[in-house]
């Protein structure tokens, strides 16, 4: 009998030093260093709080923290896309709204991103007890993997003698007595009050006309997903309110993946759409609502007899039939992006607001910083807007106006659309019959949405936990125009062909699942088009040379892949199985010193 050959040897590289200019969190004011987590597993966790993949990434974490919390740590690295994720204030607001349980290292300038060759948000690093990087995931839906590692990573090192049990060095910070808590988003209701998503809380609040005075929690307050009365039924930061009727409203309950029911009358809650879990690709896109997994609903709108929903998860507008009890995708492909055309060929990025009137859909692409709408045949248009990287605050024609990660959109008497120009801090209009955009307030603290009360207008300021009541100007206010792109450094690379490369290592005890065909796909693109000369489009491989124009100097690679694995055990006819998804946007510049290869690590490392 031949011995069992050993196991490969794990890559190992040394761990770069965490380093962030805006200082650590959640630490009770304590500067941690890398040596503070040795003989501890260390996760670092890259994240941004615009990206709604980051935030699946975050809750996904919890039970792993749970389940290994006296041998793993997780550390979160903020590393901003937009200039406002880069203010320290925004940073800590996140931290709190998002029920981030664990330090984060503040890293406005990208150091520490820059350290660990960081290329997407969302990346795991994951570190082991004598202080090397042994693995790194990009995207979301690698915490069965990372758990398994960790379990290899305890059994190693508790027999080296190398691994440390205790607490880790996370110390929540002081609850703060406001009446609202991040509230998301508000919706007028039919007896002239208000009622609010009170996001943090996970709970729904009516106010009085003033919006100030409660009249009722709907709600428990506690993370959960339960039917029931006002005061047991249980919501997870829902977000998105629409009126269904005189008498209900539905509610996208946003980490529940679900859409809620609320009877006015009573407050009870019961449940429309989603199954709780998260919508994976594979998974059925139609059907009956109750079986069908949904993606972090963020809003809901009623139009053309159905709940449009901005599926913020998948970058997809959904909707949901009250007549049938169904759900259905109706515009979008998954891919992140700016595409204009037919619903089904249509791209979107995180749409998180939509508005409503009797031949448009508006919706706000925050990823994008656009604001965009849908006809009743289902077609896509964009009225302000590029594309993933550029973004700012300019006013004027429309083509060259410039938002920042919108997440509101309100529809006005005049035909316009005001717009919650979150990360601008201000409130925006759009005339699509002159085609300019204006700014109508500024000084607000991320606002999310705005609702029309009388000749008011009542905007939910997010950061600033409440609602601010502002009278419609008559005229705009004049700010200085500032426009930005993405900060993230460039890769030189060489005109001609470049050799592209995924990484993609099966988690221990599973294997490549190619049953029903290929197991892997590669989808590339580039902005602008003229970029690629060859190598775009869907193939099987993980590997591609794509060939770059010398004639485009500059531009942004899109790369999606996808990869599925399986348990590898003969005697398991059910094996679990797992689909590893990520997409990369790449800046790259052309120089002919630059690279000939571009690696991207989805689960492992390139060695």
């Amino acid at each position: 009998m031949n011995a069992a050959s050993p196991a490969p040897r794990r890559v190992r590289v040394r761990a770069p030093e965490l380093v962030g200019k805006g200082g650590w969190l959640n630490t009770g004011g304590k500067d941690l260093k890398l040596a503070d987590f040795r003989g501890r597993v260390l996760i670092l966790d890259f994240w941004t709080f615009c990206c709604i993949n980051c935030l699946h990434v975050l809750d996904e974490l919890r039970e792993l923290e749970e389940k290994h919390r006296d041998t793993v740590v997780v550390v979160g690295v903020h590393s901003p896309k937009f200039v406002h994720e880069a203010e320290h204030q925004a940073v800590v607001d996140a931290v709190e709204r998002y029920g981030v349980e664990h330090p984060v290292l503040d890293d406005p300038e990208l150091t520490t991103w820059k350290q660990y060759a960081v290329r997407a948000w969302p990346t795991l690093a994951v570190i082991d007890p004598e202080g090397y990087v042994v693995a790194q995931h990009a995207g979301e839906g690698h915490a069965h993997a990372i758990d398994r590692l960790v379990q290899e990573l305890e059994a190693e090192h508790a027999a080296k003698g190398t691994l440390r049990r205790g607490d880790g060095p996370y110390v929540a910070p002081e609850p703060e007595p406001t009446v609202l808590r991040f509230p998301g988003k508000a919706l007028a209701l039919p007896n002239g009050n208000l009622l609010v998503s009170d996001t943090t809380r996970h709970q729904l609040v009516e106010l009085e006309e003033d919006g100030e005075t409660v009249v009722r929690r709907i709600g428990s307050g506690v993370r959960g997903f339960v039917d029931g009365g006002a005061e047991e039924a249980g919501f997870s930061e829902p977000q998105g309110l629409a009126l269904l009727d005189e008498g209900a409203v539905v509610v996208a309950d946003t980490v529940n993946h679900a859409l809620r029911r609320v009877e006015l009358a009573t407050g009870a809650v019961s449940t429309l759409a989603g199954t709780g879990r998260q919508w994976r690709r594979g998974s059925p896109t139609s059907g009956p609502a109750r079986e069908i997994d949904l993606s972090s609903p963020w809003d809901v709108a009623l139009f053309g007899g159905r709940v449009w929903i901005a599926m913020a998860g998948v970058h997809q507008l959904w909707a949901y039939d009250p007549g049938t009890g169904t759900v259905e995708v109706t515009a979008g492909t998954t891919n992140e992006g700016l595409v204009d055309g037919p619903g089904p060929e249509a791209w979107f990025a995180q749409p998180s607001g939509l508005a409503a009137t009797a031949d448009r859909l508006w919706l706000a692409d925050s990823e994008t910083s656009a604001l965009r709408w849908v006809d009743p045949d289902g077609s896509v248009h964009t009225a302000v807007g590029t594309g993933l990287f550029d973004f700012g605050h300019r006013d004027g024609a429309a083509g060259q106006a410039l938002l920042q990660h919108p997440l509101g959109v309100t529809a006005l008497p005049d035909g316009s659309v005001a717009v919650s120009d979150t990360y601008n801090h201000a409130l925006r209009r759009y005339d699509p019959a002159t085609g300019e955009v204006t700014t109508l307030a500024t000084d607000l603290r991320e606002p999310s949405d705005a609702v029309l009360v009388g000749d008011d207008i009542v905007v939910v300021e997010s950061a600033r936990h409440r609602l601010t009541r502002l009278r419609l100007p008559e005229e705009a206010v004049r700010v200085e125009s500032v426009a930005r792109r993405t900060r993230r450094a460039a890769t030189d690379v060489t005109p001609g062909a470049v050799r592209l490369d995924v990484n993609f290592q099966a988690p221990a005890g599973q294997k490549l699942d190619d049953r029903y065909g290929p197991s892997t796909r590669l989808l590339v693109s580039a902005t602008p088009p003229g970029l690629l000369l060859a190598g775009e489009g869907a193939g099987t491989g993980l590997s591609r040379t794509v060939e770059l124009n010398p004639a485009v100097t500059q531009g942004v690679l899109h790369v999606s892949a996808t990869a599925a694995s399986c348990d590898d055990d003969p005697d398991n006819v059910y094996p679990a199985c797992h689909v590893h998804q990520q997409d990369w946007g790449v800046p790259v510049r052309l120089t002919e010193s630059g690279t000939d290869r571009l690696p991207l690590v989805l689960a492992g490392m390139d060695a």
